[in-house]
């Protein structure tokens, strides 16, 4: 209560305590006293007792049963083997891009060598904690501020090297440290919170503009797919339409043509059929001519068009060419007939 009391009152006092108390000697740091030489000892675990001889390093008493001449020995040093925890104070620094920062961390510590502890440093805490204030500054220049928040196991790291290569003499090893708190002035939060604003807003836009492409791809996918569908639809509807309808259709026309032919066959192979199929061929001959000039405007016309008689008679002709092979097959596959004579067509025709 009365050093809080010196040090609200008068701050002066209260530094030259903190001063006091890292100048302390070290077996103060864990023990309120050292243990007192009565001949025989029992050294706690995870302690080393360093013992001089009449003001001379003696030896180091091993945890157990140990024995001592009283008034030659005296206990001169207690260190603790076990892990050290040390508060590193809150420190200033200034970063690559100048920008200054206030950091504390946590320094984990164990005592290698009790001799070189003992004898090595006077205070080996605040040789610890001093080197790791300074190495920090150093490691806080090398990087940006933005660095600083990505790498601090990184920088951890650098920090623990750097004070084991200079408390090796020490007696001392660093295992590990921390950072605390990193506080960043108010204007530089400030930017820095606008910058990830900036930052969550640009990644909403471009996840909005990602969804809709997306979105608009998977319509246009879909209208492909649809088409697609649609083609092969209809293709197979004209497919079935073409292998039933038509095709029926088509045989239909086939079987009624065929059996016209055949209707037309018997009925010229009746009694003056040939004269009525030869009468047949004429008159579509002469309305060939007539349909010529509905069409178009070109008329392709025989010379002798005016000729009707020997039109008629051309047409005859022709059929009567087209008929007189099948006529004839026709006669040396029946046997002869007794039938009466016919006159030829074309003088029928002519009487007529």
């Amino acid at each position: 209560q009365l050093s809080q009391s010196w040090s609200v009152s008068f701050p002066q006092h209260s530094q030259q305590l903190k001063r006091a108390a890292w100048l302390a000697p070290a077996p103060c740091r864990w023990n309120s006293g050292l243990p007192m030489n009565i001949g025989v000892l029992f050294v706690p675990q995870q302690e080393a007792w360093v013992v001089e001889r009449m003001g001379k390093f003696h030896r180091i008493l091993e945890p157990g049963l140990n024995f001592l001449i009283p008034l030659l020995d005296r206990i001169r040093y207690v260190q603790s083997l076990k892990e050290i925890v040390i508060n590193v104070p809150e420190q200033s620094a200034v970063t690559l891009d100048n920008v200054t920062l206030q950091i504390d961390g946590v320094l984990y510590l164990r005592v290698m060598d009790p001799y070189k502890a003992s004898y090595g440093v006077e205070d080996p805490e605040y040789a610890v904690t001093q080197l790791a204030q300074t190495t920090m500054r150093s490691e806080l220049g090398k990087l940006s501020l933005d660095r600083v928040f990505r790498e601090r196991e990184s920088l951890n790291a650098s920090i623990v090297d750097a004070i084991n290569q200079a408390s090796d003499c020490w007696g001392i090893r660093c295992l590990r440290y921390e950072i605390k708190d990193i506080h960043v002035p108010p204007r530089v939060k400030e930017s820095m919170q606008m910058q990830v604003e900036a930052e969550r807003r640009k990644r909403a836009t471009v996840l909005e503009s990602e969804g809709t492409r997306e979105s608009a791809i998977n319509v246009a996918e879909g209208q492909k797919q649809a088409q697609i569908l649609a083609s092969e639809a209809e293709k197979a509807e004209q497919i079935n339409k073409a292998a039933g309808r038509e095709a029926n259709a088509m045989l239909v026309k086939a079987r009624a043509k065929a059996e016209a032919i055949q209707l037309l066959a018997a009925a010229l192979a009746q009694q003056h059929g040939s004269a009525a199929a030869s009468l047949s061929v004429a008159e579509q001959y002469v309305n060939a001519f007539s349909k010529l000039a509905k069409d178009s405007n070109t008329v392709l016309l025989p010379a002798n068009t005016g000729d009707v008689t020997n039109m008629v008679a051309q047409a005859l002709g022709i059929y009567t060419t087209l008929t007189k092979p099948q006529a004839v097959k026709t006669q040396d596959e029946m046997p002869p007939a007794h039938e009466d004579p016919q006159p030829p067509t074309t003088e029928v025709l002519k009487a007529e």
